[in-house]
């Protein structure tokens, strides 16, 4: 017996929505950037499974190791999906949800004589003392306090912050 939807009720949608799902699917796999093929597809939902599943059991977000050993596959295989399968951000989005910073205003810009500029401030601090070399180091590539640089030095704080300045201002005339 052969049933026609006018004996059934069912609405036209109820028979297109598969069709348009497929065809929808088809366009945006067909139009990424980057193909990524149906098995490497496969793989990643079959990882993001594992995962749910080892974390009900463990409690706890499992290693990639973890999920290699439960899906008997390589731990390459899994960042290798994972990062093939990711979705490629926009450069509008915003870094974080609090600030208004978005990826393309926190993108470098590429100036060429900057590379000019810290050349020469990579030679002079070479022609730098020890001791003034030092203390440029901690405080600007280490991030120490005056008062750190200090009792590493075996000086007062008063006495690194003048020779501080006093190397700023050599820096300064000659660059």
């Amino acid at each position: 017996m052969v049933i026609s939807k006018e004996n059934n009720n069912a609405k036209f949608s109820t028979y297109a929505y598969y069709y348009v799902l497929g065809e929808v699917t088809k366009y945006i796999r067909e139009n990424k950037v980057i193909k990524v093929s149906r098995d490497l597809i496969r793989l990643n939902k079959n990882i993001e499974k594992a995962r749910d599943l080892l974390r009900q059991k463990l409690f706890r977000e499992p290693s990639d190791y973890e999920v290699s050993v439960f899906l008997n596959i390589k731990e390459d295989e899994i960042s290798f999906a994972k990062e093939l399968c990711s979705y490629t951000k926009s450069l509008d989005e915003n870094l974080n949800d609090s600030e208004e910073i978005n990826y393309y205003n926190s993108v470098k810009v590429y100036d060429p004589n900057m590379d000019s500029t810290i050349m020469s401030l990579h030679q002079e601090l070479e022609k730098l003392s020890m001791e003034e070399r030092q203390i440029i180091i901690d405080k600007y590539y280490k991030g120490y306090t005056q008062s750190e640089i200090s009792s590493n030095l075996g000086i007062s704080q008063a006495q690194v912050s003048r020779k501080e300045n006093k190397i700023l201002e050599k820096l300064k005339v000659r660059l």
